[in-house]
């Protein structure tokens, strides 16, 4: 993990495909049709089928505990969901280190799809 204040976590990118929010909403227990129904979500006025909010936040996690050395050193996560995430389109989650005090590294990540922030302000802390 990056430990100087200033220093950028490594990029996560992943690009989820169009069955993904299908297998999500199996694992998750959300099957709102805004989800998984194309002519359903384009019929309550979306774009298309969106990501399960949480699975955008699970990727901002996946960049912190990627770049802490494994979800053991990962002590907090504080998200705020901005944007809708669609599939078949590229999420990238980059950061920063803010500050490290006491062996703890605090790191402001966002996620972004097509330059639209989909997730911002998240703060999240790791030991290092």
């Amino acid at each position: 993990m990056a430990i100087e204040a200033g220093q950028p976590i490594d990029e996560l990118k992943v690009t989820p495909d169009r069955f993904l929010p299908i297998r999500y909403a199996g694992a998750s227990g959300d099957f709102n049709p805004i989800h998984t129904d194309k002519e359903y979500a384009t019929m309550v006025g979306l774009p298309s089928t969106i990501l399960h909010g949480l699975y955008s936040m699970a990727q901002v996690a996946r960049a912190l505990t990627d770049n802490a050395g494994g979800p053991a050193n990962v002590k907090s996560l504080s998200v705020q969901f901005r944007g809708m995430g669609f599939p078949e389109k590229e999420i990238t989650v980059s950061g920063s280190t803010t500050s490290v005090e006491d062996g703890v590294a605090t790191v402001e990540l966002v996620a972004e799809q097509d330059g639209n922030q989909i997730i911002r302000n998240a703060v999240g802390t790791a030991a290092v």
